[in-house]
């Protein structure tokens, strides 16, 4: 169960008022002011461009049609949609061998953030569903061997899609994002088929950030938007989440930021970080009900 208190102990009022605290005022979060000064530097740097900052400020629930975003949606789209990013993109063995997440990022955050009519997300979407290998993913992998999807650019660009269906009503993104859970959902979001160990120990582990990473929390994020979170191959996912549970009702995680790369903004460390807490509970309640 949550700590006594929860929300009303979370610092940050966006992430207090994804908790369920209505009164907390989103644009009052000291975060929320942060991301929105957009650095004039390569959208993608990690952790700390315009890039990041859009995802963030989408998961902090901030208010479409808040004037600074326009400015961050503009560079954002105008590096994803340019010949230059487009040229880097190669096709090998007839498949199309992208940075995935990249564009999911985007599509996600402008999806939710207010600007899903935009001509280049619907651009951004078409080419995802283009992109789109037939077991349901996305790769980068440019060897010519490779012919199995990544789970770290499918889930991304997946949750675009699903945010984009959300937005708009599409069908071919949301048939696309369910397809990318279904890949997901046959290794029971993080197992090996063969062994049914996990495929890697970071994807047990919880993060917030992730960035472009995998974790099973995202995997379920996945599952949860496109209506399949009571899919018994979901259940191992969710135990997982349970077993990270502290004693004081807490979660703890690893961090993908450094010093080396750091984030644009602190969210705090192990059980400090409020909004992994915040993110993690919200797919419990919503799995496992009372």
């Amino acid at each position: 169960m949550l700590p006594l208190g929860f929300p009303a102990m979370i610092s940050d009022p966006a992430i207090r008022r994804l908790a369920g605290d209505e009164n907390a005022d989103v644009l009052g979060s000291e975060r929320v002011r942060t991301l929105l000064d957009f650095p004039d530097v390569d959208p993608y740097r990690k952790w700390w461009g315009t890039h990041w900052r859009l995802v963030a400020l989408a998961d902090l629930g901030v208010p479409p049609g808040t004037p600074a975003l326009a400015r961050g949606v503009a560079r954002e789209l105008a590096w994803l949609t340019s010949p230059e990013h487009r040229s880097r993109i190669l096709s090998v063995d007839g498949l199309t061998r992208v940075h995935a997440s990249q564009e999911g990022n985007a599509v996600y955050a402008c999806s939710t953030l207010g600007f899903a009519s935009d001509p280049r997300v619907r651009e951004i979407v078409d080419a995802l569903l283009e992109w789109q290998w037939s077991d349901g993913g996305w790769n980068c992998d440019d060897r010519p061997g490779c012919r199995r999807s990544s789970f770290h650019e499918t889930v991304t660009p997946a949750l675009g899609l699903a945010a984009f269906n959300a937005a708009t009503g599409d069908a071919d993104a949301l048939s696309a994002a369910r397809r990318s859970a279904e890949l997901l959902l046959q290794h029971e979001l993080f197992r090996s088929r063969r062994t049914s160990l996990p495929i890697h120990p970071s994807w047990t582990r919880l993060h917030y950030p992730p960035y472009w990473h995998y974790d099973v929390l995202q995997g379920l994020r996945l599952v949860e938007a496109v209506g399949l979170l009571d899919d018994p191959r979901a259940a191992a996912a969710l135990d997982a989440l349970e077993r990270e549970r502290r004693r004081d009702g807490r979660f703890s995680g690893q961090a993908w930021w450094s010093a080396k790369q750091p984030d644009a903004v602190d969210w705090g460390r192990g059980p400090d970080n409020e909004m992994l807490n915040v993110r993690v509970e919200a797919i419990l309640r919503a799995a496992r009900p009372g």
